[in-house]
Parts: C-alpha cells; structure tokens; sequence
C-alpha cells in the first residue's frame, strides 16, 4: 500500500486503518510481525510486511508490531558517494599512521633530553664534531696543494717536453684529492645548518611537550 502521510506520525494501528480491506489481510503478520516503509520516487511513503519493491536501493525503516522505528537502513553508496568514503578512510588512515609516528618521535625526544640545556649541550657536542671534520679537510688541503706546489714547481723543468709519469700521477692524484676535500667541506657546511635547524625543532618540541606535560609510556 501507498501511503502520503508522514511515516513518523504513524503507528501500526494507524497503517492497518489507512490500509482499509487490504489491511486486513496483513492483519494477522502484522500484529506479530514486522512493517517496511520507504519514501518513493514521488515523495511518498510505501509499507510492506515485506520490504516492498520500490524500496529496493531506497533508505527505509522497519517498524515493530507496535508501530514503532526499529532501524533505519540507509540506501546504498553511489559509487562517487564509494569513492569519497575510500578516500575518507584512506585519509584517516594516513592520519592515524602519522599521529603514531608523532607519538613514537616525542616519546624519544622525551627520553633522550631532561631538559632544554640538555639539547643545547648535545647540539654544540654535535656542531664542534662537524666544525672539526671541515677543520680537518681544510688541513689537509692545504697539506695537498703544499706538496702540489713542489710538483708544479719541478713541472717547470719539462717545458715542451713529457712530464714523467711519476710527476703527473701526483699532479692528477692532488688535484682530486683537492676536490674531494671541496665536497667534504661543504657537506659538512650543509650538515651545520641541517643540525641547526634539527636541534631548533627539537627544543621547540620539547618545550610543547613540556606544557602539554606529556610523559612517555
């Protein structure tokens, strides 16, 4: 049967009465059984003692013997409605995923440092290390170009003629090794604001941290 009226205004006495003779025969179901009403295509409710047709990939609710709401089931995800759900889960999952990993970094930044001056004292260890590889390859390149000097110097001597192998492997050997003493350098001068700015998140987490008085587990 069809009916215009609100389902929320109805109770089971109040679908058999609409459902006039017709409801008679549902009589005897539904006064032990159970009623499945949806909204049609027109705007209009339709109720069954079986989930009527039309209701088929349309929410409905079933309603109790006495007239009542038991559930409501939604209709079905279309598949942009599908989709949006994916990316939602996905999304929250990605979240979780981060949060936890959040959670893992705080609770080591809490167990590595008891303080603010315990950063600031590990920060200054870890720069003076840098500070003294970078001393180190500016030692030696001045060690290098030293004993390339004396090299270029006997060089001199071979004007127009082929320099013995002996003197242009070691030309060819300083000037790499020169080079490669550049690259450490400024590696190392990357490493000093990388270690800056790693130390200055650090003691900006920990002092959050502190506030929010978070303890590790």
């Amino acid at each position: 049967m069809v009916f215009s009226r609100r389902i929320e205004s109805f109770t089971l006495a109040g679908i058999l009465a609409f459902a006039g003779p017709a409801g008679a025969a549902w009589s005897g179901d539904a006064a032990s059984g159970r009623f499945y009403c949806c909204t049609d295509q027109n705007g209009k409710y339709v109720c069954g003692d079986i989930l009527p047709q039309v209701c088929y990939g349309r929410a409905y609710r079933e309603l109790g013997a006495n007239g009542r709401t038991i559930r409501e089931v939604a209709a079905p995800l279309t598949a942009e409605q599908r989709a949006e759900r994916v990316a939602a889960e996905e999304k929250r999952r990605k979240e979780a995923v981060i949060a936890a990993e959040q959670q893992r970094q705080d609770e080591i930044l809490l167990a590595t440092y008891a303080s603010v001056e315990d950063i600031e004292v590990t920060r200054e260890r870890s720069l003076d290390d840098v500070r003294r590889a970078i001393r180190n390859a500016e030692e030696r390149i001045s060690e290098i170009k030293a004993l390339r000097k004396q090299f270029e110097d006997e060089a001199e001597f071979y004007k127009n003629r082929d320099l013995p192998a002996t003197v242009e492997k070691v030309l060819g050997d300083t000037e790499f090794e020169i080079k490669a003493q550049e690259a450490i350098i400024e590696a190392r001068e990357k490493d000093l604001e990388s270690l800056q700015n790693r130390y200055d998140e650090d003691r900006k987490r920990f002092l959050e941290l502190q506030r929010r008085q978070i303890k590790p587990r």
